[in-house]
């Protein structure tokens, strides 16, 4: 029973990290002017954040990126602290008609790319 209990978080987890955005195809859209868009909630985003990164809660999403992203097409990279509420938050926008949206996974993970981005 432990094995298939291991086996299953371990294929969650797997499964999880294949939905995030490679580094490569990040760092072309941030080129491009994709929009850094944290969805953790506004305590952990004043805790510390991205550069040029906004800051637009999972739980009002739907209200209020279209205010802030009328283009549809706009590039939209998506982080959260762990990378499962960017994830729910790309599927929410893909349900709303943004196909650019992306899931770039955890804050360190984005961090990282977004940093090594800027220095090429």
């Amino acid at each position: 029973m432990i094995l298939i209990v291991a086996g299953a978080m371990a294929a969650v987890f797997v499964l999880k990290r294949l939905s995030f955005l490679s580094p490569a195809a990040a760092h072309k859209f941030l080129q491009e002017g994709a929009l850094v868009v944290d969805v953790r909630n506004a305590g952990e985003y004043r805790s510390g954040h991205l550069p040029d990164a906004v800051n637009i809660p999972l739980g009002e999403l739907k209200e209020n990126l279209p205010r802030r992203v009328t283009d549809k097409n706009q590039v939209l990279l998506l982080h959260c602290l762990s990378g499962t509420r960017s994830g729910m938050a790309r599927r929410i926008l893909k349900n709303m008609g943004y196909q650019n949206a992306f899931n770039l996974g955890s804050y360190g993970r984005a961090e990282k790319i977004v940093n090594e981005a800027r220095n090429r």
